[in-house]
């Protein structure tokens, strides 16, 4: 069997005010141009098939057009909903969107309930997990202790009650939508840590033949069976070095994986730019970035007029304007966002403590603060959930 394995569509997001929508949806085209090309047997969507909870209307009918061309191709797909989707509503109408073979999985329930598909080599179980709150599904699950490790485990415990009951040789394919240990971060992804831990490790997932991973925004190879496919689209510019693809998957008659990678169309470049404002506008070898998407960090220990208008000149297309002043350690004058750049909440915090205080907190009050932030990012969650 022929998978085509994609996710972390964000339909609705923009890049640094750039509406994106055109180039979504000629990413659909290109999914769907694939898939009638490279004669693909079931497509597998991991979560975040929107970039928020309720969507603007143009995303929803992209996400409508793609749901009717996929149909129309007599394609089998199952997606899940990820942390970025309001599971409720991205599971409307699923029963009856299943009949045109579009199998919607959002109900952490329905985790050991698979979609059966087949080939000439049997029959091909597909468990969606979808994104799993840790303080949602808990009770659900079964567990005491609400973390995402504890909750996974629980579901793909049901995964593997039900695949026994199934028929000798028949494989299997998971999605889930999580942070696996291994895998690497952009800075585009939306936080999950929960106790400060947000990784579950690969052997999570170890009894099935496939696991087709959502949320992480890079394409990656944990093992030969667990896969990210990443984002269709840069969606930061900490994605820059990507090459964003999706997972052509062949299933073999006794489980074995292949896998091809099948580039997604580029909307234009980005390109990551560090120097002295009068070095970038002269610099020579920056010619080939004159028309990408460019984030520049200016070093110049001053900060010079019109940054940005002069930038322009060269760079149209630039779209974000970092200060970095290179300036002795001793002096001072470090912008706040600067000091506050790539630290959690959780640091920042605590970094707020030691500088009233004069002390860092102990660990008894560095649990209480990571304790308010799970129960700030928990009640955001079941906001979102009952929207």
């Amino acid at each position: 069997m022929r998978l085509l394995h994609t996710s972390d569509w964000h339909l609705g997001r923009a890049f640094h005010r750039v509406n994106l929508l055109g180039a979504q949806a000629e990413f659909i085209g290109h999914l769907v141009t694939t898939v009638r090309e490279r004669e693909v047997d079931a497509v597998v969507v991991s979560g975040d098939v929107y970039d928020r909870a309720v969507p603007p209307l143009a995303a929803v009918e992209l996400f409508d057009t793609a749901l009717h061309r996929l149909a129309d191709l007599g394609v089998p797909t199952v997606m899940i909903s990820g942390n970025h989707d309001s599971a409720r509503r991205l599971g409307v109408g699923a029963g009856l969107i299943g009949r045109a073979g579009i199998h919607l999985r959002t109900e952490p329930s329905a985790a050991g309930t698979p979609v059966i598909l087949g080939d000439a080599h049997g029959e091909v179980a597909f468990y969606g997990l979808p994104y799993l709150e840790p303080a949602l599904v808990k009770d659900e699950f079964g567990v005491d202790r609400a973390g995402h490790e504890a909750v996974l485990g629980a579901a793909m415990d049901r995964v593997r009650a039900d695949l026994a009951t199934r028929a000798r040789g028949t494989r299997s394919v998971v999605l889930a939508h999580a942070f696996v240990t291994g895998g690497q971060a952009s800075d585009s992804e939306r936080d999950i840590t929960v106790g400060g831990v947000a990784a579950v490790p690969a052997g999570v997932f170890d009894g099935v033949d496939y696991v087709a991973l959502g949320h992480l925004h890079g394409c990656q190879t944990l093992t030969e069976r667990v896969r990210y496919s990443g984002s269709p689209l840069a969606y930061s510019f900490s994605e820059a070095g990507h090459r964003k693809s999706m997972w052509l998957v062949d299933l073999d008659a006794d489980g074995s994986v292949t896998a091809e990678r099948v580039d997604c169309p580029v909307p234009r470049p980005l390109a990551r730019l560090r120097g002295s404002l009068d070095d970038l506008l002269a610099d020579p070898a920056l010619t080939r970035h004159e028309d990408a998407w460019v984030e520049a960090t200016l070093t110049d220990p001053v900060r010079p007029a019109d940054p940005m208008a002069r930038l322009t000149e060269r760079f149209p297309h630039t779209l974000s304007l970092v200060f970095a002043p290179e300036r002795a350690p001793e002096e001072a004058g470090v912008s706040y966002a600067r000091r506050l750049a790539g630290r959690s909440d959780q640091q920042i915090a605590q970094d707020f403590v030691a500088h009233v205080r004069g002390a860092a907190p102990d660990e008894r009050e560095a649990a209480v603060l990571r304790e308010a932030f799970d129960a700030v990012r928990a009640d955001h969650a079941v906001r979102e959930v009952a929207r």
